[in-house]
């Protein structure tokens, strides 16, 4: 029987990271779908939007906290949080943009946002697991025993 070799599984932070950038990617494209309800003037279709930009708001919000608790655990780069705030931002630009009825920017942006979402998830889906740092106590102690010897 060949020996199979199961691949680490990544920490709980990047899971929790990794789970947040596929809800939040889901969530932007549910919305695209209410935006093609709402232009094509299904009853519903203003309702549903309006309702999923709170959705979309919390899901970029988890995101960006699940990144900020990956990055301070250890789990991933600080770039990854840097990557998160623009669509925090981009998100209230949206909002401000749909309640003023600029389609012209409104739509291109939702656009631009559902992108920036799939970039995302598939950088965090493809984030390497670091490897665990020694503690600096580890490293003295090993310094001690080598200079002794």
């Amino acid at each position: 029987m060949p020996e199979q070799h199961a691949s680490p599984r990544p920490s709980r932070p990047l899971r929790i990271l990794r789970a947040t950038a596929t809800a939040q990617t889901a969530v932007l494209l549910a919305q695209a779908v209410a935006a093609g309800l709402l232009l094509a003037s299904v009853p519903v279709g203003r309702t549903v939007h309006s309702g999923m930009a709170g959705a979309v708001l919390l899901a970029v919000v988890l995101h960006l906290a699940a990144a900020v608790a990956a990055w301070r655990g250890g789990a991933v780069a600080g770039n990854t949080v840097l990557h998160g705030l623009p669509m925090l931002l981009l998100t209230f630009v949206q909002a401000a943009l749909g309640f003023a009825h600029v389609r012209e920017l409104h739509v291109p942006l939702g656009v631009l946002m559902f992108g920036a979402s799939v970039m995302t998830l598939m950088r965090v889906r493809t984030q390497p697991q670091p490897q665990p740092r020694p503690r600096p106590e580890a490293q003295s102690q090993a310094q001690n025993e080598g200079a002794t010897a």
